[in-house]
């Protein structure tokens, strides 16, 4: 993975990434909408990652090559990277996004993309027995999530709306 740097300790995350760090840096990504940001971080070695994925899960397609884009795949391996590096197997998580960006017929009985990110994030962090320990999720605007790798403070950022911080 190449990695970008925009401030000195910050390296930001794109759509369908991930990145994994360690204190002091801090992880960033821009352009939550219906996708999330799921933040991990195992808090002994301050060791944490930070994950934008666009789809719940890879059921039905095909080609899973680009898994960092999913929900179920993203997650465990992004929790498997961290606790290889940090020899640790606790980790705790944050996530936001999920919004639901587009107006649809309001009767309609499928979920939205976001709220379904939302609940694939969840339930794969369930799996992977990562305990959530806050949320910014649904409405209907993007966000900007910051992680500090130091104390994981998460910092959750939306266009003229004050900060939120998990």
């Amino acid at each position: 993975m190449t990695e970008q740097v925009i401030e000195v300790g910050e390296f930001k995350v794109g759509i369908s990434d991930y990145k994994v760090a360690a204190s002091p840096h801090s992880l960033v990504t821009i352009g939550l909408g219906s996708c999330i940001g799921i933040a991990l971080y195992e808090p002994v070695t301050r060791i944490g990652g930070l994950s934008h994925i666009m789809l719940p899960d890879s059921e039905g397609f095909k080609d899973r090559s680009k898994w960092q884009k999913f929900a179920d795949l993203a997650i465990p391996k992004m929790a498997e990277e961290i606790r290889t590096q940090s020899g640790k197997k606790y980790l705790v998580a944050k996530i936001a996004g999920g919004a639901s960006m587009f107006r649809f017929d309001i009767t309609s009985t499928s979920l939205q993309i976001g709220e379904r990110n939302i609940l694939a994030v969840k339930e794969a962090l369930g799996k992977s027995c990562i305990p959530l320990l806050g949320e910014h999720t649904g409405g209907n605007m993007g966000r900007t999530m910051i992680v500090d790798l130091s104390t994981f403070e998460v910092t959750v950022r939306m266009v003229n709306r004050e900060r939120f911080v998990l």
